[in-house]
This record gives structure tokens, sequence and C-alpha cells, in this order.
């Protein structure tokens, strides 16, 4: 430091602000010190500047999957955000979900150094009271319904499926039946929930809901059930690639896409709109629900964010051509 201080013909007191971050230095000062600390190869210690600040400018994610295109936007969408706050962020991985598993993790995170932990859940663990997370370390969920206990950030998966129903049956279609995602996750029960709750709501009677994965294979083989039910008029798929199978299955067996039947999905993933046809979606804003994870983790690091409670970023429908009325309205009006 006194070596750059030296060749910018500043002070080290100058130095160590504009190596931090602070300001209160002029801009053409910044940049003699920033040019020095390059010719010089000058890097500030990390340790050092830990132990001063009381602070490692680390944010820890732990997650349990990275095999759905949710949690991988999510951490996308975290990582970035931090990086804009002049945050890192050190991942770590969980195979299984368990309480022994999570225990662990927060110590390995808290071995690297971490101030602060995101944990992208998705699973059904904290609101079944399966597993705890450590009372000493300020942590924010993604996805998850144990906003009673925790600071989460979700996704308003009830109002986006809300929208996706009713959009449904206001072009006409009797009922909607529903390809759902994994019993085990949270979302996926969420939206299936709410699908049965507006098709109630609508005096309408709910199908059974056929179950895939999020793959869009176990899309494809639910679709082969749905395409053989000659009543079937509308599908609301859990997620965008599921969506993707069922409409190959569909195709399969002869059953147009609109004009027999309307599919819409969930996620609005960027692939969403090359679908053949273009897929009606529930668009979800991970770019906004991981800057909303950062601002609550960096909120509770300074004790002035919530102890609890759950925010949601909302949806929007994104109507394209996979959705229409059904066969037998077209025909009574000519289209």
């Amino acid at each position: 430091m006194a070596d750059v201080a030296r060749l910018a013909g500043v002070s080290s007191q100058t130095v160590s602000r504009v190596s931090n971050g602070y300001a209160g230095v002029n801009e053409e000062t910044r940049r003699q010190v920033l040019a020095a600390m390059q010719e010089l190869g000058y890097r500030p210690n990390s340790a050092a500047r830990a132990l001063k600040r009381g602070e490692f400018r680390t944010i820890g994610v732990i997650t349990f999957s990275l095999a759905t295109t949710g949690n991988v936007r999510t951490l996308e969408a975290i990582a970035t955000s931090a990086a804009h706050e002049g945050y890192a962020v050190t991942l770590l991985p969980v195979a299984i979900p368990t309480q022994d598993e999570v225990r662990g993790a927060f110590s390995r995170l808290e071995e690297l150094a971490v101030d602060a932990v995101i944990v992208i859940m998705e699973v059904h663990l904290l609101d079944a009271a399966t597993v705890q997370l450590p009372p000493h370390v300020q942590v924010v969920v993604v996805d998850s319904d144990a906003g009673d206990h925790y600071t989460v950030v979700d996704t308003d998966q009830v109002g986006g499926t809300r929208t996706a129903v009713r959009h449904l049956l206001g072009l006409g279609h009797r009922t909607v039946w529903h390809l759902a995602g994994p019993e085990g996750s949270f979302a996926a029960q969420r939206r299936t929930d709410a699908w049965r709750a507006a098709l109630t709501d609508a005096g309408r009677v709910p199908p059974e809901p056929v179950r895939g994965d999020w793959s869009a294979e176990s899309g494809y083989r639910a679709g082969l059930e749905l395409a053989a039910l000659d009543e079937c008029t509308a599908v609301f798929a859990a997620n965008d690639q599921m969506a993707l199978g069922l409409l190959r299955a569909l195709h399969e067996r002869g059953r147009r896409v609109p004009e027999d039947v309307s599919v819409i999905g969930f996620d609005d993933i960027p692939e969403a709109s090359s679908f053949l046809p273009p897929l009606t979606t529930v668009h979800q804003d991970f770019a906004e629900v991981g800057r909303r994870c950062v601002a609550a983790v960096l909120s509770k690091m300074r004790h002035d964010g919530p102890e609890r409670g759950t925010t949601l970023v909302p949806t929007r429908l994104v109507p394209r051509a996979s959705t229409a009325p059904p066969p037998a309205t077209r025909a009574r009006t000519g289209g």
C-alpha cells in the first residue's frame, strides 16, 4: 500500500479508501490510485479487510437441486445481484435434504467464511418441521412456505396459477386439466392447490391431475394420458418443460394445439416463444427474486430487516399461440 501511495502521489489512507470503495475521493485521484495498483500488481488482502470490517463480503447459497430451471435461474439472479452489491457467492449443493445434511452444510459455509446464507429450498422441509436452520445465522429462504419462522422470498405461485386457469376458462373451456409437478415440491403443491381452488371458485369440478417430475420426458408420458381423453380441451402444465413434452404427445396422437387442446405453462423460459406453437405461459421474474433475496439478507446483516415473513414477487401471463377457444365454441361462432 505504501508503494502504491508513493507511485500515485497520495497518502496510504487515500489508497485504503479507494481499495475499500469508500466515497470522498475525487475521480482523478481514484484513477491515479487504480492505475498505480494495476502497474504494481497490488491486490487488497481480503482476510485483513474482513478483520477490519467485520465481514467477508461473501454470501453462502445452499441448494438441494441444480436440475430444475427455476433453481438454476434463481441462483444466477442471486449471484448477479450479489455482485452488483459487491459480494461474492459461495455455492454449496446438498444432495440429500435431511437435518444432518443441512447442519453440515451450514458448518462448512461457516468454515468458508460467509456473512449470511440464502437457502433455495423448493422441497417441503421447513414447513413440515423436518429441518430447522441454525438460529445464529442470518438466513433468507427461497421457495418455501415457512414465512412464520423465517424470512422467505417466493414467486406468487397462487396468483400466477389463478391467472392461467382464468385465462383458459375465459376462452370458453368448461374445465382445465392439470399436469402437476412432483409431490415433494412446495411450488408444485402450491400450483396444484391454486388450480383446484380456481376451478372450484368458478363452479367447475376439477379433474384428477396427472403428475410429472418437471422434465419434458415426464410431460410427454403424462401427455399421452391426457391426449386419450376426448373431453380434455385445456391443460395447465406446472412448468414449461413438462408443457413441451405435452405438446409432443398431443401432436403424436393427432390432437392439434390450440385447435383441439389449449396448453399453458409456468416459468416463461427463454425457449417458450420458440415452441411449436409458441407457448402461452406464466412469467416468473427470477431476476427480481434474486434481487429481493440479496436485499433481504443484507438487511438482516444490518439488523434492519424483518426476522420472518414472506415477500411475494408478482407474476404475469404471457399470451401466445398455444391457447384458443375450445372446438365447440369455434364451431358455433364460425371460427
